[in-house]
């Protein structure tokens, strides 16, 4: 391209937005009917996490996820969901069985504990009518992966009859131990598809979160390619700071999404950045649209 030619597109480009920006009103009013026009496509069933969007009581995320256009929320436990159904609104991963993600299944000292809680979750989760319920490996305390795959097998064998007797899926979250939850065993998808191998249920799945995992072993479209009969749930978040999933982070998550939906999955993913902006709502709207696929 010469300097004439150049100049020349650069000048019709600048008369372009001036002509745009001297009708703001007719440019605003065109994002708010596409906005309120925008349908979603119904391959991807969307969700939020609880504790992100807190700062919003209850009653109001679930009006705000629903003018959004979907309606379901992650990580609420039996004390709320009274909520949620007051307003139509699903619990796509319950919690509240766990004692902490420190203190999880590898470790058989929590086992009569875990039992006791798990096997009142799953009574309160059928019977409520939802289907998913959280777990966490727990953290190494020099044990060796081996061992604590041993341990949580045999704790989880426990609970998994009365699991699949009542329909529910007892879910594994997969966290990253390099930067927000060190020592944690159940840092690699590796480590969880074996669980899942040894344990042989349907009702045992893991919870692939594509920030930690991202952060902890890369490779993300390939191992939901690879492993996705075993993974039951995702979540999202952009990397790096686990804020909003739009281009201001590494991860593409359309095609992680086209992926997910590639695989026939019919379960939820549950959006669990934390909003970096100052109209947090539009951060979630957003990302409700790069992932509805």
């Amino acid at each position: 391209m010469t300097k004439t030619t150049r100049r020349t597109a650069f000048k019709n480009i600048v008369l372009g937005s001036v002509g745009t920006l001297a009708s703001p009103a007719l440019t605003i009013a065109a994002c708010n009917n596409e906005e309120k026009n925008t349908k979603l496509k119904g391959n991807i069933n969307h969700s939020v996490c609880h504790w992100t969007y807190n700062f919003l009581p209850l009653d109001q995320l679930c009006v705000a996820i629903k003018e959004i256009g979907f309606a379901a929320i992650d990580l609420v436990g039996p004390k709320d969901w009274d909520v949620l159904k007051k307003h139509g609104v699903y619990s796509s991963m319950c919690n509240g069985a766990e004692i902490s993600l420190t203190e999880g299944w590898n470790d058989k000292q929590y086992h009569p504990t875990l039992v006791k809680n798990y096997t009142e979750h799953i009574e309160l989760v059928a019977k409520a009518g939802y289907k998913n319920l959280i777990c966490f490996s727990g953290n190494r305390k020099g044990m060796s992966d081996e061992m604590g795959l041993r341990n949580a097998a045999e704790g989880l064998k426990q609970i998994l009859l009365l699991a699949e007797k009542k329909g529910v899926v007892i879910q594994m979250e997969l966290l990253n131990s390099k930067v927000n939850h060190k020592d944690y065993m159940a840092d690699r998808s590796a480590w969880g598809v074996e669980l899942c191998k040894r344990l042989g249920s349907d009702n045992f799945k893991l919870l692939y979160d594509i920030y930690h995992m991202q952060i902890d072993e890369g490779d993300v479209i390939r191992t939901i390619q690879d492993n996705h009969q075993h993974f039951g749930h995702y979540h999202t978040g952009g990397v790096p700071g686990r804020h909003e999933i739009n281009e201001s982070q590494e991860l593409y998550y359309p095609a992680i999404m086209g992926a997910i939906k590639e695989t026939g999955y019919k379960g939820y993913v549950a959006q669990e950045f934390i909003p970096a902006r100052q109209d947090k709502l539009a951060s979630l709207r957003d990302a409700i649209k790069i992932c509805d696929v």
